[in-house]
């Protein structure tokens, strides 16, 4: 297993597992408590959620507010373009974003710390998602960011209209957020 940190958004976590792969397919742990949290991870996970999304949609980007849930996500099929901003307020790093590729070739898996925003461009025919959660989904807590704000500026790898939901087209900028509706960032 190899851990990876990032210059940009030092909080986010990037785990590459151990794969054994053979002629019969492959094998890997996606999570064992005592491991994870010796890489940093001491959250508790509450909650498990899967997706399944057609090529092209793009999903986020995602918080929640009053309810933060940190999240160690990965796919088990297909390909995604995933993406973490940081949107607390007071973070040397507001309005950052990072990237990477995450699939089921790759195995890689992210962990993504409580106030930042989470989101996802689907690169295959379709991709099978999994969100492991620290909080639990709380629907009136459901928050986001404008996919494509202009202040952050994602550089999607989009070569047509995207398939978003009514609900992620209406998120504002982050520039356009009430201060009260973002996370606050707490140094340690």
């Amino acid at each position: 297993m190899k851990l990876m940190h990032n210059e940009v958004l030092p909080d986010v976590i990037i785990i590459e597992p151990s794969v054994f792969k053979d002629s019969r397919g492959y094998f890997f742990e996606g999570f064992q408590a005592k491991r994870y949290q010796e890489m940093g991870i001491q959250e508790t996970f509450v909650q498990d959620n899967y997706s399944r999304s057609v090529k092209n949609t793009l999903r986020g980007l995602h918080y929640q507010l009053h309810h933060p849930q940190g999240k160690l996500v990965g796919v088990t099929a297909g390909k995604v373009f995933d993406v973490i901003v940081d949107i607390r307020q007071g973070s040397p790093t507001f309005g950052k974003w990072i990237s990477i590729e995450l699939s089921d070739e790759n195995a890689r898996q992210v962990y993504i710390p409580k106030g930042f925003a989470h989101g996802f461009f689907v690169l295959s025919e379709s991709a099978d998602f999994y969100y492991k959660c620290t909080d639990y989904y709380v629907p009136h807590d459901d928050y986001g960011v404008a996919w494509n704000d202009a202040f952050i500026n994602i550089e999607w790898p989009i070569n047509e209209i995207p398939v978003v939901s009514k609900k992620d087209q209406q998120y504002a900028s982050l520039q356009n957020i009430s201060h009260d509706q973002l996370p606050r960032y707490v140094c340690l």
